[in-house]
This record gives structure tokens, sequence and C-alpha cells, in this order.
């Protein structure tokens, strides 16, 4: 009767340890694509991301346990990986080609607390005082983000199109992080991780074939093909990280650990990319890794 308690915390400190993880991998890939979607394009990037990701899954999916999966759980599968790496990463990539890395982090940020009132609207977990509040924090800390690019826009005044397009990725990701957990329960976390791959890969060979004719492949440089070769091969194994953490924590406590996207995106972006840091974006981090760790509290 003792041991039960001491497995299930270490379980869950492992699931935070993945998340955790995944939330370094966030921030650091949206620097890499910021450089690299200039030369790829949305749906190029996205298309090599998963491909690679799918590669990195593939043996390991190959030697689990064989798993029929009832043609409903498939077909849910399908769409959730559509929604996850298709659409989510898509629309990601075409928020960077319009706003900066940190600002794109920050934005995306709102992820957990998406999840948690998606989570709480259908049943599945409780909205209490102190994630509510959680909630205002991280709100806030978005507002704050969007209120210099709206006040004063950079480049050609489409900073608001970028952000836009992020929180469309962010909502996506909100939902699919709570729709995937009964089918991570019934089969093989990483038959699950490359079926949805596999459905994405599929849904972008067309998108990529046309953006081909205005963004070639053949123009890449060599740093932008090893920052695709990073962000696919990163993709794949923390995507099955993130999976895992899903079947064994609730998805709020999982995304919550998304926060550490920003501060690495913020970094690496200034380090690498030469972007401000300036103190609106400050105060919106902070405002964010408040409220975040307020809702996980």
């Amino acid at each position: 009767m003792t041991g039960a308690p001491a497995i299930d915390r270490r379980t869950a400190r492992l699931a935070g340890l993945a998340a955790a993880g995944t939330g370094i991998q966030v921030g650091a890939t949206l620097v890499a694509s910021r450089y690299a979607v200039e030369q790829t394009g949305p749906a190029t990037l996205t298309l090599l991301r998963y491909a690679l990701g799918l590669a990195v899954l593939l043996a390991p999916a190959l030697l689990a346990p064989r798993t029929r999966f009832a043609p409903r759980d498939l077909l849910a599968i399908v769409l959730l990986g559509i929604g996850q790496f298709a659409l989510l990463v898509a629309l990601l990539n075409i928020g960077l080609q319009y706003t900066t890395a940190a600002r794109a982090a920050l934005v995306f940020a709102s992820m957990p607390l998406l999840t948690l009132l998606l989570a709480a609207l259908i049943g599945q977990e409780k909205l209490s005082g102190a994630k509510g509040l959680g909630v205002m924090l991280t709100l806030i800390g978005v507002g704050l983000a969007l209120g210099e690019t709206l006040a004063a826009p950079t480049g050609e005044g489409r900073d608001w199109l970028g952000a836009l397009a992020v929180l469309g990725s962010a909502v996506t990701g909100a939902i699919c992080s709570v729709l995937y957990r009964p089918y991570l329960a019934r089969y093989p976390v990483v038959r699950v991780g490359a079926l949805a791959m596999a459905a994405a890969v599929l849904s972008l060979l067309l998108p990529a074939w046309w953006e081909q004719g205005a963004t070639p492949l053949t123009a890449i440089d060599m740093t932008a093909a090893l920052a695709v070769l990073f962000i696919g091969l990163s993709s794949g194994v923390f995507f099955f990280l993130w999976l895992w953490a899903l079947r064994h924590a609730p998805a709020s406590r999982v995304a919550v650990f998304l926060a550490l996207s920003p501060p690495t995106a913020a970094l690496l972006g200034v380090l690498l990319l030469d972007e401000p840091l300036t103190l609106s974006l400050l105060a919106g981090l902070a405002a964010i890794v408040a409220g975040i760790v307020m809702a996980h509290r």
C-alpha cells in the first residue's frame, strides 16, 4: 500500500521533466524556424520537420507491441495528427514570417491556459481560484507583449497578422492536447505519435509541392539546412516525450511547462538573431511565467 504513492510521484516528476524538455525545445525551434522559413516556405518547412520526426519514431513504433486501432480511434488520431502537426505548425511558421521569435513564443505561451480552460469546459479538470488567477496573469502578459506591437508595428506593419496566426496555432495545440489523452491510454505512445505524424506528412505533400514554385529548396543554404535538420530530429524525440507526459499527467499540468519556451526563444533570439529584448516584452514574459506557475499550483 505504501509503494503506490511513491511510484505516482516519480511518474509525475518524470512527466514534468519530459514536458519541461519539450518547452525548451519549442522555444529553440521557434528561433530556428524563423531563420529557415524564409528559405523553405511554411508548408515545406512543416513537411520536412515531421518527415524527419517520423523517421525518428518509425523504428521504435515498429518494435512496439502490435496493436489494432479501432476504426473510429484511427480516424480520430489521424485528424489530431493533421491538427497537431500540419495546422498548428503551419500557422506557427506563417506567424514567424510577420513577427519575431520572442513575440511568437509569448503568444504561443497562452496554450497552457487555453488547455486548462478547455479541459475545465468539458469537465476533464477543475478550474480553481489559483488556476483562474493564473489565466488572468497569462492573458495580461500576452496583452503586454502584443500591446507594443499594436502601438508601434515594425516592418510592413503586419505584426498583428503574425500574432493572430500564432494564437490560432496555440488554440489548435490546446484542443489536441486535451483530446489526445483517451487514445494514449489505449495504445502505445510511440505508435500513436508515428501514426499522427504520418497523417500530417501526407496532408502536407500537396501544399509543400505548390509552395516550391515560389521558394525552391535548391536555394537553401547550409545554415538553414542544419536548422531544418535540428528542427525535424528534435521534434520527433520531444513529441514522443510530450505524448508520454500527456499519458501520465493532466493536460493542463503538461502544457504549463511550455512557459519555458518564451525565455528560451527570447534568449536565443537576442543571441542569434539580433532581436530586441524590450521592456514590454520582459514585462509580458514575467506575467506569463507568473501566471502559469500560479495555475500549476
